[in-house]
């Protein structure tokens, strides 16, 4: 049996095309065929029904995709264990964000995380869609809110808070509201995802909660984009945190209400590390793992901790002097 065709065989199962299985193993589409025509030769039987738009497996196919994808996955705990076995965690870890989470952190701890395991592999996939862990083989998730399936297993990393922002340019020419119920009467900048561009709630310090209408001119589907907007002096926006952090403490952006905690759905907004439930985490994992939650600060007990988790050794001085090093170079900001 040649483990590579039952793996080119499951890509075109779960991509349904052979030119979309091809581009993933980077083989020509005539390659992925043949390799599923030699599967179906060496078992006498058809896996694949081919017609014109789209492929469809057989009854036998189906049996025979169901105890391939097993077959691969003990392969791959096989060769895990056996890794870790030899020493320093190794080999490739998948991990997927959104696209601006991976832009304003991720991104910038990798290159402490190269400096603290230098063994391994990242392959990064920045998406804003909700990516099946199992289906696309996905090691690790770090999504901005908790995930419904119960098939997988999470730590809260931190929470978030949302700031209310603008740039001092915008508030000197329009001057700074006094309460949050004058941006219903601004030009705001919002973001399109439902729940998100017509109403924004705000706490304040004795527990009362205000719901404001917001509207304005500009709707962008990406916060990357809102943040450049406000910063660009655009109007006000609602930010995370994370993403303007830096901002806030160097004055490119003021936070119109900071005796408010402001939100755009509900105020108990997290980030989340998930992976899938397996009997085997490998090192490699273990050790992606442990080092985000060292970086974004994980809450360390009680039901968000990571159960079955043992934490790797990170080598302290190689961090601290690749933190020291981005430091003085001002290129990476860590979290």
């Amino acid at each position: 049996m040649d483990t590579e065709h039952l793996k080119i065989f499951v890509e075109v199962v779960q991509q349904g095309s052979f030119a979309s299985a091809a581009r993933k193993f980077d083989i020509d589409p005539s390659a992925a065929t043949r390799a599923v025509t030699s599967l179906e030769k060496d078992l006498g039987l058809r896996l694949l029904e081919r017609t014109t738009r789209q492929l469809v497996l057989t009854e036998a196919g189906k049996v025979y995709h169901e105890n391939a994808c097993k077959i691969l996955q003990e392969l791959q705990q096989a060769a895990d264990e056996a890794r870790d076995l030899a020493g320093s965690p190794a080999g490739v870890v998948r991990v997927t964000t959104s696209v601006t989470y991976g832009h304003a952190v991720i991104l910038k701890l990798l290159p402490a995380l190269r400096v603290a395991y230098p063994a391994l592999e990242i392959d990064l996939l920045l998406t804003d869609s909700i990516v099946d862990l199992l289906a696309e083989r996905v090691d690790v998730a770090v999504r901005l809110r908790q995930d419904s399936d119960t098939s997988l297993i999470g730590t809260r990393l931190a929470k978030i808070r949302y700031h209310v922002c603008a740039s001092p340019e915008y508030l000197k020419q329009h001057g700074s509201p006094h309460t949050p119920a004058e941006l219903a009467e601004r030009d705001c900048l919002r973001c399109s995802l439902r729940g998100y561009r017509t109403q924004w709630r705000f706490r304040d310090s004795a527990g009362a909660i205000e719901a404001v209408n917001v509207d304005g001119w500009l709707v962008v589907s990406n916060s990357l984009a809102l943040h450049r907007a406000a910063l660009d002096g655009l109007g006000p926006t609602l930010l995370a945190d994370w993403l303007v952090r830096d901002d806030l403490a160097s004055g490119r952006l003021v936070d119109m209400f900071p005796h408010h905690d402001a939100t755009p759905t509900d105020f108990d907004n997290s980030v989340w590390l998930l992976y899938t439930s397996r009997l085997y985490v490998p090192k490699r994992v273990r050790a992606f793992v442990d080092f985000i939650k060292q970086q974004v600060g994980a809450v360390p007990s009680g039901q968000d901790a990571l159960p079955g988790l043992a934490a790797l050794p990170v080598d302290s001085a190689a961090l601290q002097s690749a933190m020291l090093r981005d430091a003085q170079s001002a290129t990476y900001s860590l979290v």
